[in-house]
């Protein structure tokens, strides 16, 4: 089901996801900035056929000073969410459930592990995050790896090209917990979902 006020849904291509280098302007970084408040924790998803078990994605959300995802190669886009290379500003409540209904459907679902870390750890993580680089495709789950290995508190993270791998390593550090989304939409994901009325009646262009 679909709950989000807007969503901009473009064609999912997990076997074959690629990315081009894309470079927000800091304008548009610094005023899409988020500050949960949250105690700082590191998420991974990994995205799991439900017919196979096999891994279609690996992605981070790095809560910190601000919260990011770094979203290596992947599909996802909204016009609300500046990107660096890779890695999405501006990731509010509803841009993080958004995320998540993106990629559910009848034949993904998606495993969010998420691990409490400090505010240091957290930030480092995004530094390293956003100097990686655009990622190329069917290369996710190596450069996921690869940002959670470099990062303080992480080195026991292998590089791997798999992200049922990198689901097993993550899955194994102190603290996780693990949540599975499941949602019975069908496969063709693509389309444009129209802003709700209220949008419209406050006449209004982030409904944060």
């Amino acid at each position: 089901m679909r709950r989000l006020i807007i969503c901009l849904l473009l064609p999912l291509a997990l076997a074959a996801c690629g990315a081009q280098p894309v470079w927000a302007p800091d304008e548009a970084v610094q005023k899409a900035a988020v500050h949960t408040g949250n105690p700082p924790s590191v998420t991974l998803f990994t995205v799991i056929s439900t017919h196979t078990g096999a891994g279609g994605h690996s992605a981070l959300m790095i809560d910190g000073s601000q919260r990011v995802i770094f979203d290596p190669a992947g599909s996802w886009y909204h016009p609300w969410v500046p990107e660096r290379n890779d890695v999405d500003y501006g990731i509010t409540d509803r841009m993080y459930k958004f995320y998540i209904d993106y990629h559910a459907r009848e034949t993904w679902y998606v495993r969010e592990q998420r691990v409490p870390v400090t505010l240091a750890q957290a930030d480092a993580m995004i530094h390293r995050a956003e100097i990686n680089g655009a990622v190329n495709k069917a290369m996710c789950a190596n450069d996921t790896s690869a940002v959670l290995h470099d990062s303080p508190g992480f080195e026991s993270i292998p590089r791997t090209f798999s992200p049922l791998k990198l689901s097993k390593a993550f899955g194994e550090l102190p603290g996780v917990v693990s949540k599975d989304h499941y949602d019975n939409d069908p496969d063709d994901n693509s389309g444009v979902l129209m802003i709700e009325q209220e949008e419209a009646t406050h006449g209004t262009n982030r409904p944060f």
